[in-house]
């Protein structure tokens, strides 16, 4: 089988499309020929290197594509199921191993393309909301990087669930229509001074009652500046790789919370909670009450590109690998 491999830690060009031997699975796995996967930030990170990888590897975290062999014990899946997947030793590749516990069968109206977009940021997203931050009707929330692939789809789930204001963050300009098409009443952009001024400017001082934070340091430290009291700050990601620091005195008296969230933690040492949140997310995506945005799309030789393009964060969006028909 074709398949993209880490050779060694670095820039794209270490991304290597080369042969692969076709997985084999065991008794609690099945084997799924890939149709489509998506590129993710993560994706990015383990590229250059994290603790406990060893190369090369192959890399990828999602993928939509029909079940080809199952394992003895997989007695819920069969042949030819249509699914989403989180594999177990990445995505980039034409047949991928995944757990039983972490394949979720779609149904035909959720087209390949849509799925390989959804499985990451749609989990992801309503886990945050739903579970995390119990975001309740008529609350205020700071969704940053709203444009994009958890953060415009945090945009429409919370429009969804009864959210009052919704406010977005982007890094550019030319991002500010996809966070407001996405639901975002508020739109503001990094590069127009302090965020945290804005936020309290829009919400008359009051602050917002949750905030979503994917990108760590300097931004966490001055979402604390417009969180509301008894509000929640979610963080579950370091994208800008810095860390972020908190006084405890900025929590206990304002009774307001820091609730920490990792998917691939979850899917680690929880995967039976996915279930039920698939069960939530796929129906909204397959009667598309939830549209995950699509960015562009690349042949899976073509990982290097695709990896670029959201590395310099220059997609709005998903971005798909073609993997095969």
């Amino acid at each position: 089988m074709k398949g993209i491999i880490v050779a060694e830690f670095g820039g794209v060009e270490h991304l290597k499309y080369v042969d692969l031997p076709v997985p084999i699975i065991e008794e609690n796995e099945v084997l799924i020929k890939v149709r489509k996967t998506s590129v993710n930030f993560a994706d990015i990170k383990s590229r250059y290197g994290k603790k406990g990888t060893k190369l090369p590897f192959i890399p990828g975290l999602d993928a939509a594509g029909i079940i080809e062999k199952v394992g003895a014990n997989c007695t819920e899946l069969s042949v030819g199921q249509r699914v989403i997947a989180f594999p177990k030793d990445g995505s980039y590749a034409e047949y991928v191993v995944a757990k039983k516990e972490l394949v979720f069968p779609i149904p035909a109206e959720l087209d390949f393309t849509s799925a390989a977009a959804c499985p990451v940021v749609s989990f992801l997203s309503h886990r945050l909301l739903d579970q995390i931050a119990r975001i309740q009707p008529g609350e205020s929330i700071l969704v940053h990087a709203a444009a994009g692939g958890v953060g415009s789809t945090s945009l429409q789930l919370a429009k969804m669930m009864g959210a009052g204001k919704i406010i977005g963050t982007v890094g550019a300009k030319e991002k500010i229509k996809v966070a407001e098409e996405n639901g975002a009443d508020d739109v503001i952009c990094y590069k127009e001074g302090n965020f945290a001024d804005k936020v309290n400017e829009l919400t008359c001082g009051k602050g917002v009652d949750v905030i979503l934070d994917s990108i760590a340091g300097n931004v966490t430290e001055e979402s604390l500046k417009c969180l509301a009291p008894y509000g929640r700050l979610v963080q579950f990601g370091n994208s800008s790789g810095h860390i972020g620091h908190v006084k405890t005195v900025d929590l206990h008296t304002s009774c307001r919370s820091i609730l920490g969230f990792s998917l691939g933690t979850t899917r680690k040492l929880r995967p039976l909670l996915l279930k039920e949140t698939a069960n939530e997310v796929i129906p909204m995506l397959a009667n598309r009450e939830l549209v995950i945005q699509i960015g562009e799309e690349f042949d899976l030789k073509e990982a290097a590109k695709a990896q670029s393009l959201v590395e310099n964060r220059l997609s709005t969006g998903k971005v798909i690998l073609h993997v095969s028909e």
